[in-house]
């Protein structure tokens, strides 16, 4: 779905635009922005922050390590995260895997923050909520166990 803003822009604040308007829609023509950019956007910021094993829940997560053995796949920067658009505003529904000893509390603020900055400075959209769920926490043991395939007690 893209939605197009329908404020105009005024050259009376910072930018050429009203103090809050979107500048999607100027004089000079109308900018639309499809979901999957806002997905993406929250998707990349998510991820760049410490503590943040991975993006999705259990089934999304399997269904992207699926798609990274397709030879030319990669995986989705958009696993995990749901938006709404609309014309000046957007939300935000992140499913996270964290770290094993990150603060909860902490990362989730960072994440919010990281995530309504980049898509506020990249869209001029207006984050107005980013929901978090963490649904798992990922422990420093379980990746030496999926690496190698299958464990042994025997060395």
């Amino acid at each position: 779905m893209t939605t197009p803003a329908t404020q105009n822009a005024s050259p009376n604040a910072p930018g050429g635009g009203q103090a809050g308007a979107s500048q999607l829609v100027t004089e000079q023509g109308t900018t639309t922005i499809a979901d999957t950019v806002v997905q993406k956007i929250a998707g990349l910021a998510a991820s760049e922050i410490a503590g943040v094993y991975a993006l999705g829940g259990g089934a999304a997560r399997a269904f992207g390590a699926l798609r990274e053995r397709i030879p030319g796949a990669s995986a989705s920067a958009a696993q995990g995260v749901s938006v709404e658009v609309g014309e000046r505003q957007t939300a935000v529904d992140l499913e996270l895997v964290v770290e094993y000893g990150v603060s909860i509390v902490d990362l989730a603020r960072a994440a919010r923050r990281n995530v309504i900055l980049a898509i506020e400075r990249m869209t001029g959209l207006e984050v107005v909520e980013v929901n978090i769920a963490v649904n798992d926490v990922h422990l420093p043991d379980e990746e030496a166990d999926t690496e190698g395939g299958q464990t042994t007690r025997l060395q």
